[in-house]
């Protein structure tokens, strides 16, 4: 069973202290692997173009926008945008963000997961019944709103 743990909000941490948190975590591979992320961040100062990396260690994209409304300080999730043959804009939901860091953003899923997330778009399909998802379309509502993000829209 997966226990999400909460994003870290507070004052940055001292170096030393978030190195050691995230081999406690099993984030070993990343701060050897692409390079320190740097300390702790949140949605709030979370920029365009930040790398985003699947619980394996994998780069799946760049931080293309944020869905947030930080008025009442709701997390809706990030649009990432994948380089290569694979480019196009890509939903990854807030449950799925592990945490976020001031260059790099780990993911709950793996690469392989990431590599089947839901597009954005302006009249979102059901993806799949998901008895723990709201019946009002609350994925659905925030792919239209990321959708109006990346068009303009927004």
């Amino acid at each position: 069973m997966l226990v999400r743990r909460p994003i870290h909000v507070g004052p940055a941490l001292p170096a030393a202290a978030v190195a050691s948190r995230r081999r406690a975590l099993g984030y070993a591979r990343l701060v050897a692997g692409p390079g320190d992320l740097g300390d702790p961040g949140s949605y709030v100062t979370l920029e365009p173009g930040v790398a985003v990396f699947a619980s394996d260690g994998v780069e799946v994209g760049r931080v293309a926008h944020v869905l947030a409304e930080p008025a009442v300080d709701i997390f809706d999730g990030i649009v990432l945008e994948r380089g290569g043959l694979l480019g196009g804009h890509r939903f990854v939901d807030a449950a799925h963000v592990e945490e976020i860091f001031e260059r790099g953003v780990v993911l709950t899923i793996d690469a392989e997961g990431a590599g089947s997330l839901p597009e954005p778009s302006e009249n979102p399909a059901a993806m799949r019944a998901d008895p723990s998802e709201p019946a009002d379309g609350e994925l659905e509502r925030k792919l239209r709103r990321a959708w109006d993000l990346i068009s303009g829209k927004g």
